[in-house]
């Protein structure tokens, strides 16, 4: 089977399939929002140490507990610029 003269395959027109035009720039922003956190939790030697501790709670609880936090607001960060790059339709 070919795939035609060039050896690239044929893409599908956008208007065809009803996908609407994304900015791509934002996408890559809410992917490196998403990347964030993935990267701090799994670098776990930068926090597996016991001080400081605030209220006797070690570093390495009171550090994952945070990102919980920080989690949650980088999620939001990424829906609002999905939507964004999207025309704010959804």
């Amino acid at each position: 089977m070919s795939l035609g003269s060039s050896g690239e395959q044929q893409r599908p027109d956008r208007q065809h399939l009803d996908v609407p035009p994304t900015d791509r720039r934002k996408i890559v922003a809410a992917c490196v929002c998403l990347a964030i956190p993935v990267v701090a939790l799994l670098w776990v030697p930068a926090y597996a140490r016991e001080d400081p501790s605030i209220g006797g709670v070690p570093f390495f609880f009171w550090y994952q507990f945070v990102w919980v936090f920080v989690c949650s607001a980088l999620t939001w960060t990424a829906y609002k610029l999905v939507q964004s790059a999207r025309g704010g339709k959804r």
